[in-house]
């Protein structure tokens, strides 16, 4: 007979023996598999920049993170001068293939990858009459979405930047897919990099005007600016409704524009003021100055360029390029029920680390780790469209311009996406 004496201590024994049991172990989560499609990969290069963050590793949250996915496979367009595609191929133990299909098949016959990296930044490309760069960010998508029809499978996919010089072509890709429903990321670094001060504009907020500052050269350094202002105003009342017209112009008629109050003064002025590259008479004896009101703009800038783009609901912006006035990108927008201008800078590491792209290397790494893009490709999409349609009316002397197929509409992410750690 079991008395309850013999039970409790069988019971005794028995967890005693557990307790003392090695724990079982659980399964190691496969490591997924990255693909790169590159114009080329050479010392700061943004496959270099991008790329190197899945190699070894970047800063995340005050400690060194390494991303539990392996790069298998590249594919680069060009080699030129300086090229490191094959020493990064030899050093971390993937295999550069000679075309796109077979980086995506790793040599076989089947799809092999999880997640492909398509970064169609730098090399030597012809350019158009409008200035544009032709990557060939569009035919490289095109031939991946060719394995992932014939192979019956796709996988996420990250786009550097553009999607494409051609607004059509860019509306193309994303309508892909949506077709064949994988996770699509793209754009720009800016939006998801250090802000400071660290503001994001209230989810739903009225926004009254929005003022953009932006230096470099036209088509690269204008996208970067253009979807830096788009991922501010687009937390607006209603999401990104669509662009009704745009309208750029260049020279004298920029300051024209501003006495005429095309643009707003106390807004750049705002902007301006979150700039710690003021140049002038800072760059002489350090001397701070309020450039607005001093009437230092036109001396420094001889050659301003000013983007107004009018919003299918009513809000005007204005991104404005001041090379020679800053060297960096700062946003200002009037908000409703804000006593202030709300601005901030979008802060850009230097060179050679540019530690702007680890941030944008953890919004992708996030993508191909829950298959889900953080934040809507059609923002990327909006700003192609944008600066094409704004190319577009300095081509035709600098007219306003209607932009009917600009309705591009959807919803920013509630949750914050840039960094902030």
């Amino acid at each position: 007979m079991l008395t309850r004496r013999a039970f409790l201590q069988d019971g005794v024994t028995e967890k005693s023996a557990s307790s003392h049991a090695r724990p079982e172990k659980k399964p190691l989560k496969a490591r997924k598999k990255l693909a790169i499609i590159a114009t080329i990969w050479k010392y700061l290069s943004h496959a270099q920049h991008i790329g190197d963050r899945f190699l070894v590793g970047y800063p995340r949250g005050g400690k060194w993170h390494r991303p539990a996915m392996d790069v298998v496979s590249l594919y680069v367009d060009q080699r030129p001068e300086g090229d490191q595609s094959e020493s990064r191929a030899k050093e971390f133990g993937f295999k550069v293939y000679a075309t796109i299909a077979d980086a995506l098949r790793c040599g076989g016959d089947r799809l092999a990858v999880d997640g492909v990296l398509i970064i169609g930044e730098h090399g030597e490309y012809p350019t158009n009459a409008k200035g544009q760069i032709l990557y060939p960010r569009y035919e490289f998508f095109q031939q991946v979405v060719d394995v992932f029809e014939k192979d019956g499978r796709a996988v996420p996919v990250f786009n550097d930047k553009h999607l494409s010089y051609s607004f059509e072509k860019a509306r193309s890709m994303v309508q892909a897919s949506k077709r064949l429903r994988f996770p699509f990321l793209a754009g720009s670094s800016l939006p998801v990099t250090w802000r400071l001060p660290p503001i994001e504009l209230p989810l739903d907020c009225v926004i009254e005007e929005a003022l953009m500052v932006g230096v470099g050269g036209s088509d690269a350094m204008d996208y970067h600016a253009l979807e830096a202002m788009q991922c501010m105003v687009e937390r607006r009342h209603g999401g990104e409704t669509g662009v009704k017209s745009v309208q750029l112009i260049e020279g004298e008629a920029v300051w024209k524009a501003g006495e005429e109050g095309r643009w707003s003064k106390a807004l750049l002025e705002s902007a301006l003021s979150r700039s710690d590259t003021v140049k002038g008479l800072t760059l002489v004896d350090a001397r701070p100055q309020d450039l607005v009101c001093s009437g230092e703009l036109p001396r420094l800038v001889k050659n301003p360029a000013a983007y107004f783009i009018e919003r299918a609901d009513g809000l005007r912006s204005t991104l404005l390029m001041l090379n020679g006035a800053v060297g960096d990108f700062t946003f200002a927008a009037r908000v409703k029920g804000m006593p202030v201008p709300q601005s901030t800078q979008f802060l850009l590491p230097p060179e050679p680390n540019v530690a702007y792209s680890a941030c944008l290397a953890l919004k992708i790494e996030e993508m191909f780790e829950v298959g889900r893009a953080p934040y809507p490709v059609e923002r990327t999409l909006m700003v192609c469209g944008i600066l094409d349609r704004c190319l577009d009316s300095k081509m035709k002397g600098h007219q306003r311009l209607e932009t009917p197929d600009l309705e591009v509409r959807y919803r920013a992410p509630k949750e914050p996406q840039f960094c902030r750690v």
